[in-house]
């Protein structure tokens, strides 16, 4: 399963507990969502449906007006990319495997506290390339990213030593160098 499109942080919330959802809410825009937090099976479905799915969810199995697995089973056919994870306070192995099965990459217990939360939204393992097998030096990363930052600054030395908060001079004598072997 690939993960939603690279830069698309928005977040729906869905749970029935208000002021859990609240701090979660007010947790991960800190952490650089774009949240959306409803309290309904019906309002979790609703912005499955109409307008632009989010790229992430954390859903709550049970709330007042049903079941999070609506939630989730809807979410996913509107955006079969999305990374949902499924929140309860209810947790057995058999929840969990519904939950798995319905389309959410994880299952965390309530209280979940945002670090966990954001870990199992952002775990991309599945996702990931294997590792080159003639990776560049250090010194070639380097060395590549200063030239880069140097070309997109006009090839102005002192705007290039400002945005890499880089002494000017060491920049120069970095310049004046060949690049390092890869």
């Amino acid at each position: 399963m690939t993960g939603p499109v690279a830069g698309d942080m928005t977040l729906l919330l869905v749970d029935d507990d208000s002021p859990f959802r609240q701090r979660l809410a007010r947790a991960m825009e800190k952490r650089g969502f774009a949240v959306t937090d409803v309290e309904t099976v019906a309002e979790g479905l609703d912005a499955a449906r109409h307008g632009q799915p989010p790229a992430y969810a954390v859903v709550d199995l049970r709330l007042a007006d049903g079941s999070g697995l609506d939630v989730v089973e809807a979410l996913r056919s509107a955006r079969p990319d999305m990374r949902i994870v499924m929140l309860t306070g209810y947790g057995n192995i058999a929840t969990a495997v519904a939950a798995i099965k319905a389309g959410a990459v994880d299952y965390l217990p309530k209280p979940a506290d945002a670090d966990a939360v954001e870990a199992a939204l952002l775990d991309h393992k599945e996702a990931l390339p294997p590792p080159p097998d003639d990776p560049m030096s250090a010194d070639r990363v380097r060395w590549e990213h200063i030239q880069r930052v140097f070309q997109q600054c006009d090839r102005n030395v002192s705007e290039t030593a400002r945005r890499l908060k880089m002494h000017r001079r060491t920049l120069q004598r970095i310049l004046n160098k060949r690049a390092p072997r890869p």
